[in-house]
């Protein structure tokens, strides 16, 4: 119960923040990134052959989200008023509130780690600007990438990896773009994937050189007159939920719901109760994770509409930080009962194989 309410918290924080930035404000959502971000486009492509070749699997998977329900890109454009368009359905489906670009397995640049012929971060954005003459100033954009570069690579390159990252920011704010979201990266030394594979210390050392180089690299970027630039600190934010699992309504932050094999598409480990877990599977976070995702951006969105100096991404984790606060508040106040009674019970989910995690995109 104490899990419950402490996830109903975040979700009726985010329905009482005090935002500036409403529906009104962007007229547009695009989102450029991995699996993390990709609310389906790997699932249309590879449903394409088959139901039963789709990936990831639904279940246990949810509608080609790499998690077990929504991930922070259906949550923050449940806040904004906008619902994206899946740049896979572009040839039966007309945008009229964004794009979601990102693609499962999509590394920093070009390519994609896992699936040939899809675009990696910086590629989506060409393609982005080879079909629009004129970028929406008024659009919110989002950046986050370089997760697959890190742990699938061979041979890890940390400068090329935020050159990427930094340089479709560059292109997306010299084509016009005014209000740009762009992440760094959570200790990938601490995902299950790498706790299980002995590669943590290594995986550690490069996320802190990536977001050491991402944050130098913002701050130039941040005097680009006319841009928004909104670094989202999601390292602090795991960090903390991961050092204070009780506090963000976790019971387990070392091991994965699922394991799933994507080669063979199957579950190798079963789990009743996905969101007691901060990561679904063993590179991947659970939906509530992805809420906290959420609630971060749209405090970082607030705190952005006030000018002040964007030097560094640290600052950022007072919205998390905030948000905690006000829960140890709220988890005193008797109207979290019905705020949690309206949470869906516990869901069986099944779980896949071990071989594949290591292909597993992020």
């Amino acid at each position: 119960m104490k899990k419950e309410l402490v996830t109903a918290g975040f979700v009726l924080f985010s329905l009482t923040l005090p935002l500036k930035a409403l529906a009104s404000d962007f007229s547009q959502f695009f989102i450029f990134g991995d699996s993390l971000s990709d609310t389906g486009n790997v699932f249309t492509v590879t449903q394409q052959n088959s139901p039963t070749s789709a990936i990831p699997p639904d279940p246990p998977y949810f509608q080609g989200r790499f998690s077990n329900n929504k991930i922070w890109v259906d949550y923050l454009g449940q806040e904004i008023g906008l619902t994206p368009t899946l740049f896979t359905n572009l040839a039966t489906t007309t945008p009229t509130q964004g794009i979601n670009f990102a693609f499962g397995g999509s590394n920093s640049g070009e390519d994609n780690a896992f699936f040939p012929g899809a675009p990696g971060v910086l590629k989506q954005v060409s393609s982005f600007l080879a079909n629009n003459q004129k970028v929406d100033p008024n659009a919110l954009y989002a950046v986050w990438g370089g997760g697959n570069d890190y742990l699938f690579a061979q041979n890890p390159d940390v400068n090329q990896t935020v050159k990427n990252v930094s340089d479709t920011v560059e292109v997306l704010a010299q084509a016009g773009a005014k209000n740009i979201l762009v992440f760094n990266l959570p200790d990938l030394g601490k995902t299950p994937i790498a706790l299980r594979t002995g590669n943590s210390s290594n995986l550690t050392t490069l996320t802190n050189a990536h977001n050491a180089s991402l944050a130098t690299a913002l701050a130039q970027l941040s005097n680009t007159p006319g841009v928004n630039l909104i670094p989202i600190d999601i390292n602090s934010l795991f960090n903390r939920a991961i050092a204070n699992p009780e506090e963000f309504g976790f019971k387990f932050v070392n091991t994965s719901c699922v394991v799933y094999d994507i080669r063979n598409n199957q579950l190798l480990k079963e789990c009743d109760n996905p969101n007691d877990y901060l990561f679904f599977d063993e590179v991947h976070p659970t939906t509530n994770a992805h809420k906290l995702v959420a609630e971060t951006v749209l405090t970082a969105i607030r705190t952005k509409s006030v000018p002040e100096s964007s030097t560094t991404l640290g600052l950022l984790t007072l919205g998390a930080l905030g948000a905690a606060a006000m829960l140890k508040r709220r988890q005193k106040q008797s109207v979290l009962t019905s705020v949690a009674s309206q949470i869906p019970s516990k869901q069986l989910y099944r779980t896949a194989t071990e071989s594949e995690i290591s292909s597993l995109t992020n």
